[in-house]
C-alpha cells in the first residue's frame, strides 16, 4: 500500500485549453494517506473517473505530478504502479473458471501454487463465490461477474492501492449494502489503501472513513460523513449531501446580521468581522431540513405557508414557503400539518451557516485553512 499525493495536478482533454472551463480537473493538491478507506463522491461529469484513471496510470495528467510514497510515477504504467482497479462494468475472462479468474493476477506475479489456492479461497468466501469456483465465468449473472471482477482486485496482497470506479452499478440493490460492508471488513483486516468512486452518498458514507466531494473538477471538501453533513464547506456539498439537501436562502447585509425579506438573522461578532472583509453580494444562509423546528408565533420564529407534506413512514418532509422561498423541514411522523396552513419556523443559530461566493464562512480563520 502507498500514500498517494497529487501535487499541482490538473487535466484537460483539450489540446490547447483556453481557461478553467476546459479542464476536467482544475489544479489541485491532495493526499490519500497510506491504508485509508476513501470515497470520491460527486455527480456525473465532475472529474471523478478522470482522477481515478490518472492515479492508476491510464491517463497522464496535463499538469503536475502523481507521487506514490513521495516518488513521482507520472511515467509509470498501471502495472509498474502496482495498482488494482475495478471498473463500473465487470471485466472477466469468460472462458476461464471463477477460480482461474481470481488466480490469474497471482499466477502472473509468480506466487506459489499452494498460496494461490489459499488466497483465492479466502477472497471467494468473503464474496460468497465459493460454490461458483469451478464454474465457467460465462455462465454467471451480471452481479456475480462483478463480484469476480472485484475479487481479482482484492486477491492481491502486494498492491499500492485498490481503486473502485462505481463497482456496484450492476449489483442487485439487495446485495449492495452487504458488499459495501464486505469491502469495509476487507479494508479493516488487510489495511489496504482503497479509493471508491461513486455518485451515491449512501455508498460513500457506508464505505469510507473520509469522503472527497468533487464539483466542477475541484475537491470542494474532504472530511468525515459527519463533517460533510454538519458543516458543508461549499453550497454544493450542502445541496448534494442529505435527503433532501440543505436549504440555501439568498440574503443581503443588514445591521448586525443578514436580511431575508423582512427578517434579520443576527450573526456573531466573529462572523460579522469576516463578512465585512468581503465585498461580495453573493451571500446565502444554509440550514439543513433536520434542524428547522416548528414553534409558536414569536420573535424567534418566522411564519410560512405549507405547500406540501410528504409522509415517508418514520418521518415527514414539509415544504413551506417563506417570503417567496420554498424551504424543506424534516418533521416527526406524528406532527400534524396540512397544506395551506400557516406554521412558524424556528432556525436555531447553531445550525445556520453563512456562505459567501458559495464557500462557508468560518468564525475561526484557522479552521477555514484546515
Amino acid at each position: 500500500m502507498a500514500e498517494i499525493r497529487l501535487s499541482a495536478m490538473a487535466h484537460s482533454y483539450a489540446k490547447h485549453p483556453a481557461g478553467p472551463e476546459d479542464y476536467a480537473i482544475r489544479q489541485l493538491d491532495h493526499v490519500w494517506e497510506r491504508g485509508g478507506a476513501y470515497a470520491l463522491l460527486g455527480p456525473s461529469g465532475c472529474g471523478k473517473s478522470t482522477m481515478l484513471n490518472i492515479i492508476s496510470g491510464l491517463l497522464e495528467p496535463s499538469e503536475g505530478q502523481v507521487l506514490f510514497d513521495g516518488k513521482p510515477v507520472n511515467h509509470l504504467s498501471p502495472r509498474e504502479r502496482n495498482i488494482a482497479q475495478v471498473f463500473q462494468f465487470p471485466v472477466v475472462y469468460d472462458s476461464m473458471t471463477v477460480f482461474d479468474n481470481l488466480a490469474f493476477p497471482l499466477r502472473n506475479s509468480g506466487m506459489a501454487r499452494d498460496r494461490i489456492g489459499t488466497r483465492v479461497e479466502t477472497v471467494a468466501e468473503v464474496l460468497e463465490l465459493t460454490s461458483l469456483l469451478p464454474h465457467k465465468a460465462r455462465n454467471l449473472t451480471a452481479d456475480e461477474k462483478q463480484k469476480v471482477s472485484m475479487g481479482r482486485g482484492l486477491v492481491r496482497e502486494d498492491v499500492s492501492a485498490i481503486l473502485f470506479d462505481e463497482p456496484l452499478t450492476v449489483i442487485d440493490p439487495q446485495l449492495k449494502w452487504k458488499l459495501r460492508r464486505k469491502l469495509k471488513q476487507i479494508h479493516e483486516e488487510f489495511d489496504i489503501t482503497m479509493i471508491y468512486v461513486t455518485h451515491d452518498q449512501l455508498e460513500a458514507s457506508t464505505f469510507a472513513d473520509r469522503i472527497a466531494v468533487m464539483y466542477e473538477g475541484r475537491i470542494v471538501q474532504f472530511g468525515t460523513p459527519t463533517e460533510l453533513f454538519e458543516n458543508p464547506n461549499h453550497t454544493f456539498v450542502g445541496f448534494f449531501i442529505g435527503s433532501p439537501g440543505m436549504n440555501l436562502i439568498p440574503v443581503s447585509r443588514c445591521e448586525g446580521g443578514v436580511l431575508f425579506g423582512d427578517t434579520c438573522f443576527p450573526l456573531s461578532s466573529a462572523l460579522m468581522k469576516r463578512l465585512t472583509e468581503s465585498r461580495s453580494d453573493n451571500l446565502r444562509l444554509g440550514i439543513r431540513p433536520e434542524f428547522i423546528g416548528l414553534g409558536e408565533a414569536g420573535p424567534d420564529t418566522c411564519p410560512a405557508i405549507v405547500e406540501d407534506v410528504e409522509d415517508l413512514g418514520t418521518y415527514q418532509i414539509l415544504t413551506a414557503r417563506l417570503e417567496g422561498q420554498a424551504l424543506k423541514a424534516r418533521l416527526p411522523e406524528d406532527t400534524r400539518v396540512e397544506r395551506g396552513q400557516t406554521v412558524h419556523l424556528n432556525f436555531p443559530s447553531r445550525w445556520l451557516k453563512l456562505y459567501v461566493d458559495e464557500y462557508l464562512v468560518h468564525e475561526d480563520p484557522v479552521e477555514a485553512a484546515v
